[in-house]
């Protein structure tokens, strides 16, 4: 980890001013191709949810503007985000969950089945976000449907600086597999073109074989 110095930042400004909303967030939601990865997995026997969570941490950390937190009324930048994510259980309810990001995939999913059984054998939230790690990206997944947009809880904390990815369920188009994602960050530590290159990392690492 490292500190920005904001003072000769080239995006002092940015920062101050975004900083300065109750709500800091902005994003947008769009479509990947998964059809390649939807093969890939389910040929290996994989969780199609774990290949394409991976896959999306993959991204995550090829992209320094989000992996910047504000720690202490400082900006840091982390070496490696980690994985947040909810998990569904039987009754309807879900759980929070998290642990550390692995770039080899038998490792990362170990790590997140462990988390599925421990979550899917509790009650209530589970984690609680205070306790975490900044140096996280908090994954959410609407399996039931797809989606044009979504909205996400706030407690308009501008300090709040954690992006948000959501998953919905792909659809069959032109004979493709396509999949909403949403994604949110902190638009004084972020802006457009640095969401674009996690679109465009997602969407590299899906098609890779």
């Amino acid at each position: 980890m490292q500190f920005i110095d904001l003072e000769n930042w080239n995006r002092k400004e940015h920062f101050e001013f975004f900083s300065s909303l109750k709500s800091a967030y902005f994003g947008f939601t769009t479509e990947v191709d998964c059809t390649l990865a939807y093969e890939h997995a389910k040929r290996n026997r994989h969780s199609f949810f774990a290949y394409y969570i991976h896959k999306s941490m993959v991204a995550i950390n090829t992209v320094d503007a989000l992996k910047l937190r504000i720690v202490d009324d400082k900006i840091a930048l982390f070496d490696t985000v980690h994985v947040g994510s909810t998990i569904g259980r039987s009754d309807g309810t879900f759980g929070f969950s998290y642990f550390e990001y692995a770039e080899d995939f038998s490792v990362f999913n170990e790590r997140l089945q462990e988390q599925i059984s421990t979550v899917q054998n509790s009650k209530g939230l589970g984690i609680k976000n205070e306790t975490l790690p900044p140096n996280h990206i908090r994954h959410t997944t609407i399996p039931w449907h797809s989606f044009t947009s979504i909205l996400h809880p706030t407690d308009f904390d501008p300090k709040e600086s954690i992006p948000k990815i959501a998953f919905g369920k792909f659809s069959i188009r032109d004979g493709k597999k396509v999949m909403p994602v949403s994604i949110e960050a902190h638009h004084g530590l972020a802006d457009g073109i640095d969401l674009a290159k996690y679109f465009n990392a997602f969407q590299n690492e899906l098609d890779k074989q």
